[in-house]
């Protein structure tokens, strides 16, 4: 998996100058977004099949500040998947490659109505390159 890379903002910034803490959870989704686009199942191509991944818990750990115009290097790892939830890890450096956040995100997976989906029934493509992440890790 090649880390998502995001350039801070200025408005991301508070008036110390310094990232706000609830951009690291958004920048999270941008990662989660382009890591399911690396492993061919985009959020654009899950929704059309009728699948969303709601976000049930977040765990975030600040480490070091990061600064308007920083690039941040977000690596993403699937930590753990069971059919039906998986919890995906967020790794991100700084430019001089300092950790400046870590964090997880637990998710579930559900139909249009809202119901659970157990993918390996449901969805056995997306349950096989979930199980394969897995083997990698």
């Amino acid at each position: 998996m090649q880390p998502y890379l995001h350039r801070v903002q200025y408005y991301e910034t508070d008036k110390m100058g310094i990232t706000h803490h609830s951009n690291y959870i958004r920048w999270m989704e941008e990662a989660r977004v382009d890591f399911l686009d690396q492993i061919g199942w985009s959020f654009a191509k899950l929704e059309s099949l009728g699948v969303a991944s709601p976000v049930l818990a977040v765990r975030c750990s600040y480490q070091h500040p990061t600064r308007f115009s920083d690039w941040v290097k977000i690596a993403v790892t699937l930590k753990s998947y069971h059919g039906v939830r998986m919890t995906i890890g967020y790794r991100m450096e700084g430019p001089d490659g300092a950790l400046v956040c870590e964090g997880e995100t637990d998710h579930c997976f559900v139909n249009a109505a809202g119901q659970p989906l157990r993918l390996r029934r449901e969805l056995p493509a997306f349950d096989a390159a979930l199980t394969a992440l897995l083997g990698a890790n």
